[in-house]
């Protein structure tokens, strides 16, 4: 049966949450990735070093026994954020960013950023410090169309903030459109954006045509087909600038299939098949490599893992449900059937 082998992919975005889901969260990324970037959308959220200190305890502490895999913490930006508290960030081994949640834009964003000419100073430290800034790029503003404001956001926030800021790294997330494509892709050195595979797989007519499926809503919301031919295209393209980052979030059945609808996939359980999937179909397995495990390490100034991870191009079901606690998860294409696999390692 084919099989590839490819460098140690890294998650550059994931939500482990806290808890009682961590030992499930945890250990399902830790069985392929040797590093994620933890977001730090907590109740209450983590907003200093010394919090995102206490949240790593906690997570190498849910870990079974794969003590090699790395959490790499972020402060969540507030209105109150000050240059200080990047200063003591940047000095912290376990932190490597920033993360901008417009204020109401997604879970637990009610503490985020209401505008940022206020955290100029705060911003000016973090380029100072080479702390990169990640952005979850939406506007909130209800007017706006919530298929729209993934463009607005570029054209109102994203695109002055690269100029004012012409050193700060930034990583826009989890992009969603072909207006993020080209933003990125067109703008200076120190620009990056990470893609998901629900964003890659899916577009809105599969959440929404023949009855509305839950558990493939997300925010940024799945897009038009156009855009997520676009994401295919710049996540195959061999460009740097476009990278790893799931998004894997886990919401519960009793939250995704009630009147909050809570938005998030999780896809920790079988993210490396997933986006080979996405890369055969586009005829550039030979990419998918770069794109996980090379791109974003590079972004992010870290060494290449040196260890590998073995595909083998096998047809197998994905769970039903994944148990949390006294929960469960229905994760991303459960049921399904799923082409490729992890080779155990041995």
């Amino acid at each position: 049966m084919p099989r590839i082998t490819i460098t140690r992919p890294d998650d550059w975005h994931i939500h482990l949450r806290d808890g009682d889901v961590l030992d499930r969260t945890v250990n399902d990324v830790a069985l392929w990735a040797h590093r994620a970037v933890v977001m730090p959308n907590l109740t209450p959220p983590v907003k200093t070093a010394a919090e995102a200190t206490q949240y790593h305890t906690r997570i190498m502490a849910a870990l079974a026994d794969n003590k090699r895999f790395e959490p790499l913490m972020t402060l969540y930006l507030t209105d109150a954020t000050t240059p200080q508290d990047i200063k003591e960030a940047s000095d912290s081994e376990l932190i490597c960013g920033v993360k901008l949640y417009p204020a109401g834009a997604t879970t637990n964003s009610a503490a985020g950023v209401t505008g940022l000419e206020t955290l100029k100073p705060t911003l000016a430290a973090m380029q100072e410090c080479d702390l990169p800034l990640l952005i979850h790029g939406e506007v909130t503003d209800p007017d706006v169309d919530i298929f729209d404001r993934e463009a607005k956001f570029i054209e109102r926030t994203l695109g002055p903030l690269v100029e004012e800021f012409p050193t700060l790294r930034i990583i826009l997330e989890h992009i969603t459109t072909q207006d993020s494509v080209d933003f990125v892709s067109e703008s200076r050195a120190g620009v990056a954006a990470t893609i998901t595979p629900q964003h890659l797989l899916f577009d809105r007519n599969d959440m929404l045509v023949g009855g509305i499926r839950p558990h493939l809503f997300c925010l940024p919301i799945l897009k038009r087909r156009q855009h997520k031919e676009a994401l295919r295209s710049a996540a195959t393209s061999g460009n740097p600038k476009f990278f790893i980052g799931t998004d894997s979030a886990p919401h519960t059945v009793e939250t995704k299939e009630s009147a909050c609808g809570c938005a998030g996939c999780y896809s920790a359980h079988a993210a490396i098949p997933l986006y080979a999937e996405v890369f055969e179909e586009e005829g550039c397995l030979d990419k998918l490599e770069a794109f996980t495990s090379h791109f974003g390490a590079d972004f992010y100034r870290k060494a290449r893992n040196e260890d590998t991870l073995d595909l083998v191009r096998q047809d197998n079901l994905a769970p039903d449900y994944l148990t949390f606690g006294s929960s469960s998860v229905i994760p991303l294409r459960a049921g399904e059937s799923l082409r490729w696999r992890l080779e155990p390692s041995q």
